[in-house]
């Protein structure tokens, strides 16, 4: 799920440390949120909007963290959803449902692990690929 590949130059400090915080901002706002699903993503939209125009390796980071909290944007909106017109539509709740609930629930614990080990690698600055987000930032973000 997760590749260390080496990236074309060495990053700096300051690099790091920016590319590390772009994976922490999605916690923060985690913690800030929880039961409102954009918030996670809006925080990391805002840290990328912040630095788009940095060095390549913050600027790939902060991509692969933004792609990854968009996806989780759509799984953990479709849970909050159903799960209002559950208790608030007297819709039942099905075998489909809690499973999706249990899928969802691993997903988000598998990012949280995946995130803090990314921002902790990133930060000692060795380069992260995720699998899926990884190869989608690659085609996103120029390497100038």
């Amino acid at each position: 799920m997760i590749s260390l590949t080496p990236f074309y130059y060495v990053p700096d400090d300051e690099e790091r440390e920016k590319a590390s915080f772009s994976y922490v901002m999605s916690l923060v706002a985690l913690m800030a949120g929880m039961p409102i699903p954009i918030i996670n993503l809006l925080a990391t939209l805002f840290f990328f909007l912040g630095n788009r125009k940095s060095k390549p390796f913050v600027k790939w980071h902060c991509t692969q963290a933004l792609l990854s909290q968009l996806s989780l944007l759509l799984m953990n909106s479709a849970a909050f959803w159903w799960t209002v017109s559950v208790f608030f539509y007297d819709e039942e709740i099905t075998n489909r449902y809690m499973a999706y609930l249990i899928t969802v629930f691993i997903f988000n614990l598998t990012e949280f692990i995946a995130t803090i080990y990314t921002a902790v690698k990133v930060r000692k600055g060795i380069h992260v690929q995720w699998w899926f987000y990884g190869t989608l930032t690659n085609l996103l973000v120029r390497m100038s």
